[in-house]
């Protein structure tokens, strides 16, 4: 059994928490870059405990810096984006994306000591139509390159992304992406079939129980789930979690399935969801139509300004995520509408948007769940007592080395060779 204070460092994501600076030494996914326009309004951004505000410069240069003005910490967010900087309204003091102060406008100039003053402002990068954010050493030679995750590496035009927020810790969504045996049970029909389809979602409906392969990774953790499938063959999904937050789900074929989602920390209750998809490879599978899809989800309250203000999904917990009891009884498990929101309501629904640790009884199905822990815990603790690097942070080339997928298999194959060998047939077709 796990304990608290395992919990407490896997979830506590403020600067000075060994989580959180463990999770500055990333890129994070922070915004989609069509929500900042040249010279549009400041947005605000909540980052691992953070408020921030991102703004989009003259030159088409994006900003994220501390809301605080180093002046008198009036808040930047009532700023006005104008001609190459954001100008606080208080006193007129003008900070350019990269936080230099470029104007004192109450100052005097033989007083000006602008050269003096520096806003806390964070390096910014955007690809795939995604704003990244590095909140780590701002030093140029200690910032890394971005992650080399296949989904995220495409251009514009053939990269679906899609922002939602939820209301709960980044842990439970995470480890809800690399369970898979509730896959079958929480997205599946109101009854189950007696018979067993041929394809993948009709065998993992009728077959709800797989066992389980793992591995530890340069870049994180792996599975390799197996269910019987034609005589002498396995059926394999295998799947991976990605430092600090990413995870690889196996929801196609693995030879046409390219995709991610980051579980990004807003705070310690909060995160993002960011999920990238190369339009041009996308395989829905059944299980995700069954109720609703998870590409065209556009289900959203309106965007606010408060810090919690974004991709906020209509149906949550105040409403009950919408459920039909009808539909519950006689069409889908849950009686919720679509595979997202399904998740949704799972891990919101914990006590404090938190697994706590100490209720639970992990079963064999949670192997993934417990090796991915015990990886972060050490990896973590590594990084906070001896100094060593977190994994991947500075060799982002170890991401191409994972892909999810489904595939099938002679049963007497190792299935980590089965599962390089289709990997490296499908990037070479």
């Amino acid at each position: 059994m796990a304990s608290r204070r395992d919990q407490d460092l896997l979830t506590q994501v403020s600067a000075g928490t060994p989580m959180g600076d463990f999770m500055r030494q990333y890129w994070l996914p922070a915004a989609a870059s069509t929500e900042l326009k040249a010279d549009g309004e400041p947005m605000r951004l909540m980052l691992l405990g953070e408020q921030l505000i991102a703004f989009r410069d003259s030159n088409g240069k994006v900003g994220v810096m501390d809301h605080r003005c180093p002046h008198r910490c009036a808040s930047l967010f009532f700023g006005r984006n104008e001609e190459g900087g954001i100008r606080c309204v208080y006193h007129g003091w003008k900070f350019d994306a990269d936080g230099n102060c470029l104007d004192m406008a109450n100052v005097p100039p033989h007083q000006d000591f602008k050269h003096k003053v520096h806003a806390k402002a964070y390096r910014t990068r955007e690809r795939a139509g995604v704003v990244w954010v590095y909140m780590g050493d701002q030093k140029e030679n200690d910032v890394p390159d971005l992650p080399q995750i296949e989904a995220t590496m495409g251009n514009e035009d053939d990269t679906i992304v899609m922002f939602i927020q939820r209301e709960c810790s980044f842990l439970p969504s995470l480890e809800g992406s690399i369970d898979t045996s509730h896959a079958g049970i929480l997205h599946g029909p109101a009854h189950r079939p007696k018979t067993r389809d041929t394809d993948i979602e009709g065998i993992i409906i009728a077959n709800p129980h797989p066992e389980y392969k793992l591995t530890e990774t340069p870049y994180g953790t792996s599975y390799g789930a197996y269910r019987p499938a034609e005589a002498g063959k396995l059926n394999w999904r295998v799947a991976h979690f990605l430092f600090p937050f990413w995870t690889l789900a196996p929801t196609g074929p693995i030879e046409g399935h390219v995709t991610a989602r980051a579980w990004v920390p807003m705070d310690d209750t909060h995160n993002m969801s960011v999920y990238f998809a190369r339009r041009s490879t996308l395989h829905v599978s059944k299980l995700a139509t069954l109720t609703g899809g998870v590409a065209d989800f556009n289900d959203f309250l309106p965007n606010t300004t408060d810090w919690y203000g974004r991709w906020r999904p209509r149906a949550r917990r105040e409403n009950d995520y919408l459920i039909d009891r009808e539909r519950q009884r006689t069409e889908t498990f849950t009686g919720i509408d679509g595979v997202l929101l399904q998740d949704q309501m799972i891990t919101e629904a914990m006590q404090g948007g938190v697994s706590e640790f100490e209720w639970e009884h992990l079963a064999p199905s949670d192997h993934m769940i417990t090796l991915t822990r015990r990886r972060i815990i050490q990896a973590v603790n590594a990084f906070k007592t001896g100094g060593i690097r977190p994994p991947a942070a500075d060799t982002p080339q170890d991401y191409l080395l994972a892909r999810a997928g489904f595939f099938e298999a002679a049963e007497t194959r190792d299935w980590l060779e089965a599962y390089r060998e289709r990997l490296a047939a499908a990037r070479a077709a």
